[in-house]
């Protein structure tokens, strides 16, 4: 049995996200101290809803350099699923968020209170801004990594929350219809609500070790039988150890080999070139054990 571990530690973001924290903490200060002066519920709330984003930059922060850490003797894989953790934690907090708006949309529905809309506009203006640099500091690994990914959503959610503030304000300065504001954050719930979705449901299969999407556990195991002096393969395991990083475990059937160390090399670098699998753990059997225990 032979353990093949190509060690690619996962992207740094740190700089990243100390900077999209920055950004928004300074964003809630503003929004705060506006909603006073405006007497703006909406700001307010709006302001506690990006201060929960601040703690979703954490959460992802943590868990990206939680599965940075090397391993130890209690947790040989280190701590890699913490980046699968602080998706799904993300994943709820933007349900939370969706249920936050969707809330304070139907209560300004049934009772429609006038605001400065010039001043909820220039805040939201700010917003856009804010929310769509950090967006755009996550944008490249967002496609790789859904630990990242959760930050991008957030951060891109708030962006379109605050760009729905503006489109409204403007509506209801040339209209003066209060109900303008509650429809169009209607709107934008279910838009954030489709999107975030895949990623609660992404992070959640991953956390329940299921293979990674883009992998098929039966092309691995046609890929594996093709190999030369490969006769048969069974007992094959696929699954995430982090938000970027896969390991495989299989029991591979090869009588007439003759080295098997040339044969593990072979498998290995297979795996990773052709999946990216980065672990993989093969035992070479010279007769068949399939209906041993795995």
């Amino acid at each position: 049995m032979s353990s093949g571990h190509s060690h690619h530690p996962t992207e740094d973001y740190s700089k990243a996200f100390a900077i999209g924290i920055a950004l928004n903490l300074g964003f809630v200060a503003i929004e705060a101290i506006y909603a006073a002066r405006a007497s703006s519920m909406a700001l307010f709330a709006d302001a506690g809803h990006n201060l929960s984003d601040v703690l979703g930059l954490v959460v992802a922060w943590a868990g990206a350099a939680m599965a940075r850490k090397s391993s130890t003797a209690r947790f040989t894989y280190g701590f890699k699923k913490a980046s699968i953790l602080a998706a799904l934690i993300n994943a709820l907090f933007l349900l939370v968020a969706v249920g936050a708006i969707i809330a304070e949309a139907v209560r300004r529905l049934a009772e429609p209170a006038p605001t400065q809309a010039n001043v909820v506009m220039i805040v939201a203006a700010i917003g856009i801004a804010v929310n769509g640099i950090t967006a755009l500091l996550f944008a490249r690994g967002q496609s790789n990594d859904i630990n990242i990914r959760g930050a991008f959503l957030h951060m891109g959610a708030d962006a379109a929350v605050s760009a729905a503030v503006v489109v409204s304000g403007l509506a209801m300065l040339l209209t003066g219809q209060l109900w303008i504001d509650p429809v169009m954050s209607l709107i934008v719930a279910g838009v954030i609500l489709w999107g975030s979705f895949g990623l609660l449901k992404e992070s959640v299969w991953l956390s329940l070790a299921g293979v990674p999407s883009g992998i098929s556990l039966d092309e691995v195991e046609f890929e594996l039988a093709r190999i030369e002096d490969v006769a048969q393969v069974h007992h094959i395991h696929v699954w995430p150890l982090s938000t970027t990083e896969t390991a495989l475990t299989a029991h591979v059937v090869a009588p007439k080999v003759k080295s098997t160390d040339e044969l593990l090399g072979r498998i290995r670098v297979m795996v990773h070139d052709r999946f990216g699998i980065e672990h993989s753990t093969v035992q070479i059997e010279r007769e068949n054990q399939r209906d041993a225990d795995c």
